[in-house]
């Protein structure tokens, strides 16, 4: 489709991780302890964090399919669509429905990063959400310049590390950021 004939901004989109998302945004000294994808017996694609497993939820990547058949299926990568997890796919399904533009919110670290945020270890915590956010700025907004509206994970726990975040990644051209309806159970 010509460029302009898109006219659709999408600002309520998900994305599926990849599975390689932490491999050249994480300080080494975290490597072992980072999410990671496990492929059960099952079949299944889950990430396993801090001794939780959180899994593929197919609803994050049902693009493609009648609403009839929505579901918690596909739970692995083989099954989802690969626009759900691979930004050139994405931008591919994007161009042939007219979209224009779309802000991506995150899966699997939850809204307003919760899964990082509520980690005991706030510098690890601080260093997951860096690295999502280097990860989804660089690497999936970046890969097509204005094809998408970055948008940030916050480090809710702290309003002064929170704003040095806001500033870091404005830095980098994002300007938004996904928030908690209700940080108070956070503990902020």
């Amino acid at each position: 489709m010509d460029m302009n004939d898109m006219i659709l901004v999408s600002v309520d989109d998900h994305l599926c991780e990849p599975p390689d998302m932490f491999d050249h945004h994480l300080p080494a000294k975290w490597r072992d302890e980072a999410p990671k994808i496990l492929h059960t017996d099952s079949g299944d694609d889950v990430w396993t964090f801090n001794g939780s497993i959180i899994p593929n939820i197919g609803l994050n990547a049902v693009a493609g399919r009648p609403k009839e058949e929505y579901g918690i299926e596909p739970t692995s990568f083989d099954e989802i669509r690969p626009g759900c997890y691979n930004v050139r796919e994405r931008v591919k399904d994007m161009s042939a429905g007219g979209v224009l533009g779309s802000m991506c919110f995150p899966s699997f670290p939850g809204f307003a990063g919760r899964l990082f945020a509520n980690h005991p270890d706030k510098d690890f915590a601080a260093d997951l959400i860096r690295a999502y956010n280097d990860w989804h700025i660089g690497e999936w907004c970046g890969a097509y310049p204005g094809r998408f509206i970055p948008m940030a994970l916050p480090m809710i726990w702290s309003a002064d590390e929170c704003a040095a975040e806001v500033r870091r990644v404005s830095e980098l051209g994002c300007h938004s950021m996904t928030f908690t309806e209700n940080p108070v159970p956070l503990g902020q």
